[in-house]
């Protein structure tokens, strides 16, 4: 007699509603064993932006974070979610004292190969850039990609407060959060599939619910993944995203002690246009 998986169709049904806003789903996510293995690959791919910006964006990036906030050799610079050190590797060779944060311990052990292959001086840390606790160390910071929008308004201040706090008096933070035009454009995505496996959630056979969510009052937005293994096990994965633009994300940086020095569609040096669906920013610590 085998085995018959069973699905709890209750909670299936509850995950299936929509949630209160930043309800947490599956804590174990960016360092999950399997699941981190797939970010590193998506963010090493130099033909996607599905984890990383291309080889080319963040060389043209690299450029312009030197020249707008007049970085010279000798500076110190923090990155935070600094994945596999796409980023911290290039500041390095240009003569910057950079350290790198990540909760991917997958990524951080990438990035720390690569600097010794390259003979880079990088200090890399395994840590949640929520627990940081630096105080006036740095002449920039550094938060890219969107990464202060998946956190719910509590923790986007406590981050920004601590970003703060590690910076030298004048420390400079350049970031980029998205708008509500990404939304219009990518839309709600309600899908589901099977994967026979290896797949991005699992390694073995599986189901992937996905369900879109929209917060309009809010500028928030749900992008959500059940996923059903074989044995009836069901995993529940939630990316958040709070959106922002000009006139909302400026006072939120002001709140954590910033001054915003300059606004763009990204963080090449595009001059802002109201229909971009990303914003770069460069503030100061006052």
């Amino acid at each position: 007699m085998t085995n018959t998986p069973v699905l709890n169709c209750q909670l299936l049904h509850l995950w299936t509603q929509q949630p209160p806003r930043f309800e947490p789903g599956e804590p174990l996510f960016w360092d999950d064993p399997y699941i981190s293995e797939q970010m590193l690959a998506a963010h090493l791919n130099p033909n996607t932006e599905a984890a990383s910006r291309t080889p080319p964006v963040i060389e043209k990036t690299v450029n312009w974070m030197m020249t707008v906030m007049g970085l010279q050799p000798g500076q110190s610079l923090i990155d935070l979610g600094c994945g596999p050190g796409l980023y911290t590797s290039r500041l390095a060779q240009r003569g910057l004292h950079v350290t790198g944060v990540d909760y991917s311990r997958r990524s951080i052990d990438y990035a720390n190969h690569t600097a010794a292959e390259q003979k880079l001086d990088i200090t890399y840390r395994y840590q949640n850039y929520l627990t940081l606790e630096d105080e006036n160390l740095y002449d920039a910071a550094l938060l890219i990609y969107g990464d202060l929008c998946p956190l719910s308004p509590e923790n986007q201040v406590n981050l920004l407060r601590r970003i703060h706090r590690a910076l030298k008096p004048g420390g400079q933070f350049v970031l980029d959060v998205t708008t509500r035009q990404i939304r219009a454009r990518h839309g709600l995505k309600n899908s589901w599939y099977v994967s026979d496996g290896p797949g991005f959630w699992k390694a073995g056979p599986h189901v992937v619910l996905q369900h879109g969510f929209d917060y309009p009052e809010h500028d928030t937005f749900l992008d959500q993944y059940i996923v059903i293994e074989a044995d009836g096990r069901a995993t529940v994965y939630r990316n958040w995203f709070l959106d922002y633009s000009p006139e909302t994300i400026r006072p939120v940086l002001e709140g954590a002690g910033f001054a915003v020095r300059g606004v763009w569609n990204d963080l090449v040096g595009t001059p802002y246009t109201p229909d971009t669906e990303w914003i770069g920013l460069l503030a100061q610590k006052e």
